[in-house]
């Protein structure tokens, strides 16, 4: 076969007759960058990448599809070929839609690996899919029943029909592992001889022990209340998370050899000095307890209850009288917990007051549905303008209806109320589920934003006082869903 001589970057080449360029500089050990044959860039015909300069040829060649010549002189690192390289590459980049991080977890407040543990159980590794799932969460059981999968509106699957059910196969994967004889359990690493203590045993508190005993540190988490888990156990009903899943899920996070400390409630058992002075670190993390009121005249009556203490007297099982009429005053999830937790007691009826429609209503989807196939009544468009009562005790409450003005200031158009029109309800019982926030009691030292939530960095999570975190819903922002406060304390 023929010989054809040419040169590149300075070194004379010997190549084969009807070679390209890109052949003869691979053969000769000179590397010319090049997609042309990926896949990925098959509808674009080219990549553009590969492109060369030619001494006496003005325009660079494309390396994959020019032919070598005699005495052909080639350079493929000249100023104009890298020049034309970047904005090849800036071409082929403004096609790309972005999965170096999938869009599911680029969505997760945690940023869970959706694609790393959907793929193990795929494969029917659901030892290595939990794994996964606890290089950021350690509590994947408790969570995949409960959250409301920000991860799956960004699923790239529902371009061809609909999202990947993450979140109910993140506890798949979780139950069976669980209840296999080998769950799994992380490696600890050796003793560091540094303390941690963490107020507040809910998914914040309970993940930042997971991690810092993961790393070797010596954990304690203090709790007010006589069991560990937080609102996943006192604000959200047993019929959508089972407290035995949470309570397995903690017992292999204290297995790890955190010290769990209940019934201590800060300022009356301890201070959060005595606690700084014990350790050499201190996380915060009391979450929001305290039910938002609605300033409406009445309530002050009996039988009105904030959504929150109403879901926490539920779950521990104490008595309560609600009466045969119920309505709760809300649009979120803790409102659909509320009422569909009122038909469960009992209930024969159960309204659900919201001043917007049911398209603004921020809720998930499913929860409305499934509390409007158990009978509950959604009174739309309107909202407290009076609770009723006799002898100190709530008859009734009287509606003030509604209409949509103009969108506010996150788009959502504002409710406005039609002068003179009102609308009453007989109750026996009244929850008020519009929103919740942090009880500041025993943390007076820790500063505050406008809102009244503590002031912490947005990435660490730290405070001014030295050496002490806060995170979760007590923090910044104040409440929001349990994977972002989680994702907040592994990031602190």
């Amino acid at each position: 076969m023929d010989k054809i001589k040419l040169t590149i970057n300075g070194t004379e080449v010997l190549a084969n007759n009807g070679d390209t360029v890109l052949t003869a500089a691979k053969n000769a050990g000179i590397e010319i960058p090049t997609l042309c044959h990926h896949e990925s860039v098959k509808v674009f015909g080219a990549c553009g990448i590969c492109v060369v300069e030619a001494e006496g040829i003005p325009k660079l060649l494309r390396a994959c599809s020019a032919k070598v010549s005699e005495g052909m002189v080639i350079n493929t690192e000249s100023e104009r070929v890298i020049k034309a390289r970047k904005v090849a590459l800036e071409l082929l980049m403004s096609d790309h839609t972005g999965d170096c991080v999938a869009p599911c977890s680029l969505n997760c407040p945690a940023g869970t690996d959706c694609q790393g543990y959907i793929k193990a159980i795929a494969e029917g590794n659901d030892n290595k899919a939990v794994e996964i799932i606890k290089e950021k969460l350690p509590l994947p059981a408790s969570i995949g029943r409960v959250c409301p999968h920000p991860c799956e509106s960004n699923c790239r699957r529902k371009l061809v029909e609909e999202p990947m059910s993450i979140a109910f196969l993140k506890y798949f994967a979780a139950d069976n592992d669980m209840n296999s004889t080998n769950p799994f359990k992380p490696q600890v690493a050796e003793s560091t001889g540094k303390t941690v203590a963490i107020i507040g045993g809910g998914p914040a508190g309970l993940t930042a022990a997971y991690f810092l005993s993961v790393k070797g540190h010596k954990v304690t988490v203090f709790d007010a209340m006589p069991k560990m888990g937080g609102m996943l156990r006192y604000g959200i009903p047993e019929y959508r998370l089972p407290k035995a899943v949470l309570d397995k899920e903690i017992e292999q996070i204290a297995s790890l050899g955190v010290e769990m400390k209940n019934n201590v409630k800060i300022g009356k058992d301890i201070t959060l000095a005595d606690i700084r002075k014990d350790f050499d670190a201190t996380l915060v993390a009391i979450g929001a307890w305290s039910s938002m009121s609605t300033r409406t005249k009445g309530e002050e009556l009996e039988g009105v209850v904030g959504g929150i203490d109403f879901l926490r007297t539920v779950a521990e099982g104490e008595p309560m009288f609600i009466g045969d009429k119920v309505a709760v005053v809300g649009g979120g999830n803790t409102a659909m917990d509320a009422c569909r937790s009122a038909v469960r007691l009992g209930a024969k009826e159960v309204y659900v007051i919201y001043r917007r429609t049911r398209a603004e209503m921020p809720a998930e989807d499913i929860e409305i549905k499934e509390a409007e196939e158990e009978g509950v009544v959604f009174r739309f468009l309107t909202n407290p303008a009076e609770v009723l009562g006799a002898d100190g005790k709530v008859t009734g409450v009287k509606l003030q209806v509604m209409q949509l003005g103009e969108p506010d200031e996150r788009g959502r158009r504002a409710p406005v109320p039609v002068e003179g029109e009102f609308v009453s309800l007989d109750l026996d019982s009244l929850i008020v589920a519009v929103g919740q926030k942090n009880d500041p009691t025993g943390f007076e030292d820790l500063p505050v934003t406008k809102w009244g939530t503590i002031l912490a960095d947005d990435k660490t999570g730290l405070t001014s006082l030295d050496g002490v975190f806060a995170v979760g819903d007590a923090t910044n922002r104040g409440p929001s869903i349990a994977v972002r406060a989680i994702g907040e304390a592994n990031e602190a």
